[in-house]
């Protein structure tokens, strides 16, 4: 069994990746990606990132973070990866299933499902920059329209030298619509000869019994499921372990509220703030009503006070 704390652009920031992991139960944390264009990209722009790591390549309670990369340019894809892993990455992540238009526009993320050719050529490019032992992974979807190259980009992705893949149960066209479809996992597994990864709606220890029932493999990756429950990992190795009670989501929420205020510019505190809550209500009443609370208000004063407050 192997739990993976998923690359959520926008979402799994830095704040998220600290207070999730230090819940316990992740073997490993796969950054938001670093846009690669045609360049080697200066240090900072890691750091930005993925400032794990100025820190060992660990979040502070000690999960090791993999920098994920996304773009198609050959060079720019291997030297980037170089300088990945020489910042002190646990590997090297590529991301070929990100949705987002504006990425897919610059020929990246899930665009290039359509193409197993242009998969298999930055795979191999990445792979041979690569110093010897360093673990290369990759992320698509099940497809951009349909599943009709799933097969053929799994195999390219395999060819050009990925030791693991993880696979998003959803095409691109799919978006985030329910419901994830596992047994296409299941059919894709029978064919790989590295590991897979599976990816996609996995909300519950239920969920993920089933998954690994369906799909034929015990290692996943977790998402929004464990943004909106940031103990789910733990709960999966430990299926007896209480879960949190909203006392300690109290906690969690004044600790990360705290984090974000210290580094952040104000403008920016209230939505991400906004953002996380949003996702916890869907999973706990308590969120929902604190949720109301503060879904009207900005002023960073304002929701000190709401924090200080909540019960």
């Amino acid at each position: 069994m192997r739990l993976i704390l998923a690359p959520m652009e926008g979402l799994a920031d830095v704040y998220l990746r600290r207070l999730i992991t230090a819940q316990g139960g992740f073997d490993r944390v796969v950054s938001e990606f670093v846009r690669v264009v045609d360049q080697r990209l200066p240090e900072r722009v890691f750091y930005t990132v993925c400032p794990e790591l100025l820190e060992g390549g660990r979040t502070r309670s000690g999960t090791p973070v993999r920098v994920q990369l996304l773009g198609n340019h050959l060079e720019a894809m291997a030297a980037n990866a170089q300088r990945a892993i020489e910042l002190g990455s646990d590997g090297l992540d590529l991301n070929f299933g990100c949705p987002s238009k504006t990425v897919n526009r610059s020929q990246g993320g899930a665009i290039l499902l359509r193409e197993p050719e242009t998969l298999y050529r930055v795979v191999r490019s990445v792979r041979r920059a690569l110093p010897e032992g360093v673990t290369l992974s990759a992320k698509m979807r099940l497809g951009f329209e349909d599943t009709g190259l799933m097969f053929e980009n799994a195999a390219a992705i395999e060819a050009g030298g990925a030791d693991e893949l993880t696979v998003h149960a959803r095409t691109k066209v799919q978006g985030y619509a329910p419901p994830a479809h596992w047994h296409e996992l299941g059919r894709l597994n029978e064919q790989l000869n590295i590991p897979l990864i599976a990816n996609g709606d996995i909300w519950t220890v239920d969920d993920y019994q089933r998954c690994c029932a369906i799909t034929g493999t015990t290692d996943v990756m977790l998402g929004r499921g464990a943004i909106r429950t940031p103990d789910l990992a733990r709960r999966i190795r430990k299926p007896d372990h209480t879960a949190l009670p909203w006392s300690e989501y109290r906690v969690l929420l004044a600790g990360f509220w705290s984090e974000v205020r210290a580094q952040m510019p104000d403008r920016y505190c209230a939505g991400r703030l906004k953002q996380w809550v949003n996702h916890l209500r869907q999973a706990h009443t308590e969120a929902e009503a604190f949720w109301h609370r503060i879904r009207t208000e900005r002023n960073v004063a304002a929701l000190d006070r709401l924090l200080l407050d909540l019960d």
